[in-house]
């Protein structure tokens, strides 16, 4: 495996010290050492990866250095447009290294919502004439690889791609952790609200940790999964897919668990929720401040203000808690209030470490709710 100061290192003798974009699980030793080794002006956490590659290029204009941008491969599908429009040679020839970590590579077991992104990571880059390497696990050829790719960029001002697979970077522990106070945990939260719901309701809940929370929530409480809509992939839009059963059920309440990292990255979703005003959707987020899925490397969410943000754009009922108190009192009092609502539910960071994954498939799920929502 290669050591994540190596390579750190290694892109540094190029001037290359810039990096953004999204964790992602097969990065996170490297993702570690960046966000311990490099100041908060040399790496940021992005919304997106599409944000990223525009963050990227205004680094490059202004300075004319090679940036850095990561992410999982299911992130390609954000950044597919400003590669292609701002970033591409036939538009303004920006060069900047990409690190794509290859969940659902083809003969490697991994969860269902990556295996078409791993059969197609490689060809959407040479579809879109990207050159690209999978990264080596050996340091040596490792060198030889950032040599090549550096010569490339420098030569032609083009986009480069590493590929990552999994267990190329050797264990690097994050010791600049973002902590906070906060007692709840997000797992004690999913119960207290889905106790509280009607048998009628139904959950579309986001991706990573909190939708397999949930999933064993229900299992220790023997019961089905057929009202929950379990977005495993797909991170951001679970709240539009709320919105999208609210908007043709009215007669069921709806209730979307997100995700404090999920929201942030396709924050307009808030919006069209607002102006929609969907008088049974409850939009719940569980904000740790973190991407607990891939790491725990930090969002802003818990520097910011969610909850003003979110009755700006409309939502008629706006409730923040901490504490298992207020949340029994939030829950006691929402089905009196109207909607859309928000509830942001702050709760520290972490989960249990044998935390099961879904043993349903995405169709046997999809297939439980929809025959569920028509009963």
């Amino acid at each position: 495996m290669i050591r994540p100061q190596f390579f750190i290192d290694e892109l540094g003798k190029y001037g290359i010290n810039f990096f953004a974009g999204v964790p992602d699980s097969l990065l996170k030793n490297i993702c570690a050492y960046i966000q311990d080794h490099l100041d908060e002006k040399h790496n940021v956490i992005t919304a997106n990866e599409g944000g990223a590659l525009g963050l990227a290029t205004g680094y490059h204009l202004a300075t004319g250095k090679i940036p850095v941008v990561y992410m999982q491969n299911s992130g390609e599908g954000n950044i597919i447009n400003p590669l292609a429009s701002l970033t591409d040679k036939e538009v303004y020839n920006i060069p900047v290294l990409l690190l794509i970590g290859w969940r659902g590579r083809p003969g490697v077991h991994d969860e269902p919502q990556h295996i078409k992104q791993g059969k197609v990571t490689t060809s959407l880059l040479d579809t879109m004439n990207i050159k690209y390497d999978i990264l080596s696990k050996n340091e040596d050829t490792a060198q030889q690889q950032i040599n090549k790719a550096v010569d490339f960029m420098t030569t032609t001002n083009e986009i480069y791609a590493l590929i990552i697979e999994k267990d190329t970077f050797d264990i690097y522990q994050l010791q600049n952790i973002e902590k906070n106070n906060l007692t709840m945990s997000r797992e004690d939260a999913i119960k207290a609200v889905t106790a509280s719901l009607a048998p009628k309701d139904i959950i579309v809940s986001t991706t990573g940790m909190i939708s397999r929370e949930l999933f064993e929530a229900r299992v220790v409480w023997n019961q089905g999964h057929e009202r929950d809509f379990l977005t495993v992939g797909s991170m951001g839009h679970a709240s539009q897919i709320a919105l999208g059963i609210a908007l043709e059920k009215p007669d069921r309440r709806v209730w979307c668990f997100d995700g404090d990292g999920a929201v942030i990255m396709h924050m307009g979703s808030l919006a069209i929720i607002g102006n929609k005003s969907p008088e049974n959707l409850v939009h719940v987020v569980f904000n740790n401040g973190a991407h607990d899925s891939v790491g725990g490397q930090p969002t802003v969410g818990l520097k910011i203000d969610l909850p003003t943000i979110a009755k700006a754009v409309g939502y008629k009922t706006v409730m923040t808690v901490d504490n298992e108190t207020q949340l029994a009192n939030i829950l006691r009092d929402i089905k009196m209030k109207p909607c859309p609502a928000f509830i942001e539910i702050k709760v520290k960071k972490g989960n249990r470490k044998d935390l099961g994954r879904p043993t349903t498939t995405p169709i046997e799920n999809k297939t439980a709710l929809m025959d569920f929502l028509n009963k």
